[in-house]
Order: C-alpha cells, then structure tokens, then sequence
C-alpha cells in the first residue's frame, strides 16, 4: 500500500479491458449498462413475489403473513442500503477518475462493513421477529405463520447483503452482465425448488411457509458464493483480495456519510409502509392480502425503473469522476425518457386488464376486486414514477443524499401517511383511502426531485 492507504498496483489489477462509459453514445452506454440492471433488479425483487404465489395456493392468511413479514424484511434491509449507495458512488467515481486501486479499496472497506451490519441486524431479527408483527397489529394467525417466515429469512440477511455488495461493485464498475447471469441462476433455483419445500412434492418435507423462506436463503446463498469468487478471481471488471487488508478509517467514514442519509431514506420510507400497512390491517384480512399482492405487483413495475436509476446513477458518478457534468445531466434525462414510456405502456395494460394480473396470484374474487381497485388507483403516480425513482437515483450517484432523504421524509411523513389516516378514517373511502394518500405522496416526491436535479446543486458534490 501507499503513503494514504491505498492499495498498490502490485495487488490489484483491472480485470480484463473494459468499455469506456464516459465516451461515445448517451443511449447506447445506457441502454447496455441498463437493461442488464433490470433483469437483475426484476429478478431480486421476485424473491417475495415467488413465495407469494405458491403460498398463496396454501390461503389468504400465508398471503398476509408473507406480506405482512416482507415488508419487516424490508424495513431491516433499509438499514443496509447506505453501504451500497456509498459503496456505488465511491467506485463509480474512481472509475471515472481512472483511479482502479481507489475504487477496489473502497470495495473491500464496504466488505467488512457489510460483514458488521449484516450480523447485528440478523440478530435483532432472529429474536424479535414475533414483537415485531405483533406492533403491526396481526392476528394471532398472521403472527405465528409470518414469525417462521421472518426468522429464517434473518438467519440468511448474511447471504442477502454480501450478494447485494458484490452485485453493487460490479455495476459500479461498469459490469452489469455478470450480476445479471448470476440473478437468472439463483432465481431459477428459487423458482423451482420452492413449491417442492412447500407442498413436499418427491421426497421433501412438507414445510409450507417455512419451505419458501428456506428456498429464499438457500439462493440467495448460491448467488453470493458466485459473486464472491468473480470478484476475487478476477472475472468481472475489478479484482480485489484482503492481502495487506487494514481498516481504513477516512474511506470507512466516506461510505458512512454518503450512505446514512440513504439508510434514514429508506427506512423511513419502510417505516411509513408499516404505518400505512397498519391502516390497512383494521379492515380485515382479505383488505390486507390485497394490499399484499399490490405490493409486489408494485415492486415488479419498480424494479426496471430502479434498473434505469441506478445505471444513471452510475453513469453520472463515472460522468462527474470524468469531470463531464453535461453528460451526466443528458444520461438521466435519457433514463427518465425510457421509463416515462415503459410506465405509460404498464399503466394501459393496468386500467385495461387488473383482474387478470390479480388472478395471477389469486382465484378468490373478492381479492381479486379489491386488488385491482388498489392497482388503478396506483396508476396516478405510476404514471409519473420514472421522475421519482430514476433522478432520485441519478442524485444519489453523485453521493448526494442528504436532499433526496429530505424530500422522501417531507413526502411519506408530512403528506402521505396524514392524508392516510385523514382518508381511511374521516373521508368514508374506507381502505381505498390509503392507497389514494400513497399516490399522492409519490406525485409530490416526483415533482420535488424535478425541481432539486434541475437546479443542478448535486454536479458540485465532492466526495
């Protein structure tokens, strides 16, 4: 190592040569990193919708206590988004910078953060997993079956947030193929082996709930093991190993200070999903599945949205590296361009055809009515979701995130979750009041994100 900590060129190497993302084409550099981004994105995110349909063949209840545990999966998960933010911005811009070593070092400091993080937070969880669905108010039923649920997704947060590190550094880097193959290998894992666990098809236990939550935790283990051994033989675009490893305070606190406000961001994010799930749980069970499986329709449209985002994100952390501030404007309009199509095209087939997506997961017709009924109301600020996401993205890789936590704060505790209550409680719109207080809230996040990313404040930011 050097005078500052820094890896020496003796240890690290790039990998193999590697595309230049700061030259040539805006489109072609985005589309190339970005579709990649969103399989991998779609896929991760189809970890709860796959235990959602083959639980939900069990009944409503394994329906509502995936869900209800889900969204505490999340809310714990939040705590760790901070490391990969910080983890994104700090590579992407030393990749811009042309600085290899930098961004490898940044690497293995995320490494044993996320070690730290990922041990603490699975404890909590192993230990407080039936307090914790007891606070949202479940039935007696929701909470036993949502408490086997959740302890044995804790005991794999391990394997969630190293597969989650690898994956960020490689698309930091500019690789966002290879996280995409190993995304295709462990989901397919997931998908098949799942409803064998489940309903102890062949020579498997019957587990129900608890078989999706170990097909889960046994995939995602897969997907780290592979991720962790393509960084560290050198398949991706970096290679990085711990000879000559020690902890480096300075680049430990950058990591921090980009990515707490993230952290705080979405955790109050998942904290007023709690909230908001709570003003659902007092209308009953089939109101709380739907609001269930509306979720994870939700997080199947997000996903190729976050897709764009973060490869904007990483465009303009390279972009501003690169001392381009232009370019990294043009990529996220770019990105905002393709996801206003592609969340148009989803909001027609929505309003056309709800009930059939419904019955995808479900053959109950009152879950099906009162599910598709969440899903049209959720096409207001669909329609608009591409500014929300992608430029709150696109700040975030510049490591500015302090704004977007303020914005995303102001939105879910000052509008949307009073206006929940307001609605649900005062407005006779029942149930169906929340889910107008959620759209409100996202077209007010959308409009603030506009204003702030078109002042330009982020293109300043140093790191």
């Amino acid at each position: 190592m050097d005078e500052s900590g820094s890896p020496t060129s003796s240890s690290i190497k790039v990998a193999k040569p590697v595309r230049d993302w700061t030259q040539g084409s805006i489109s072609r550099s985005l589309i190339s990193l970005s579709w990649p981004m969103i399989v991998s994105n779609s896929l991760n995110v189809l970890g709860p919708t796959i235990d959602t349909i083959w639980v939900g063949k069990l009944g409503t209840n394994d329906i509502a206590a995936v869900g209800i545990a889900g969204t505490i999966i999340m809310l714990v998960n939040a705590l760790t988004v901070g490391i990969f933010t910080g983890l994104r911005s700090m590579v992407a811009r030393n990749i811009g910078a042309r600085d290899i070593e930098g961004a490898n070092h940044v690497a293995r400091q995320a490494f044993v953060l996320a070690i730290m993080y990922s041990v603490v937070l699975a404890a909590v969880g192993i230990f407080f997993s039936e307090q914790m669905l007891e606070l949202l108010g479940a039935e007696p039923e929701i909470v036993s079956l949502g408490a086997s649920y959740l302890r044995i997704q804790f005991v794999g947060m391990a394997a969630m947030t190293f597969r989650t590190m690898t994956d960020s550094t490689m698309q930091a880097s500019g690789d966002t193929m290879t996280p995409m193959r190993l995304a295709v290998i462990f989901r397919i894992l997931h998908f098949v082996l799942c409803p064998f666990l489940v309903f102890g098809w062949s020579f498997f236990p019957r587990l129900e709930i608890e078989g999706a939550a170990i097909t889960n935790v046994l995939s995602q283990s897969l997907g780290t093991v592979l991720g962790l051994w393509i960084l560290m033989s050198g398949r991706s675009r970096l290679r990085f190993n711990f000879h000559g490893y020690r902890f480096d305070p300075a680049v430990t606190w950058r990591i921090n200070k980009i990515g707490i406000p993230s952290s705080l961001m979405s955790l109050q994010i998942q904290l007023g999903q709690l909230i908001l799930m709570r003003q659902v749980v007092v209308f009953g069970t089939i109101p709380l599945a739907g609001h269930t499986l509306s979720q994870r329709i939700d997080m199947l449209l997000f996903m190729p949205l976050m897709g764009l985002g973060v490869s904007s994100g990483v465009l303009v952390g390279q972009n501003l590296g690169a001392r381009q501030p232009q370019r990294a404007v043009k990529s996220s309009w770019t990105a905002v361009a393709y996801g206003q199509g592609a969340m148009l095209f989803c909001v027609l087939c929505l309003m056309l055809w709800a009930e059939y997506v419904t019955g995808i997961f479900s053959s109950d017709p009152e879950l099906i009515g009162v599910t598709s009924s969440f899903l049209r109301i959720a096409c207001i600020n669909y329609t608009f979701l591409s500014l929300n996401i992608i430029l709150s993205q696109s700040v975030n890789g510049a490591g500015d995130t302090l704004v977007p936590m303020i914005i995303s704060i102001v939105s879910t505790w000052a509008l949307q979750i009073p206006l929940a209550i307001f609605l649900s409680q005062n407005a006779n719109l029942g149930v169906f009041g929340v889910r107008w207080a959620m759209a409100a809230g996202s077209l007010v996040g959308a409009l603030a994100y506009t204003i702030y990313f078109v002042l330009g404040r982020w293109k300043r930011k140093r790191l």
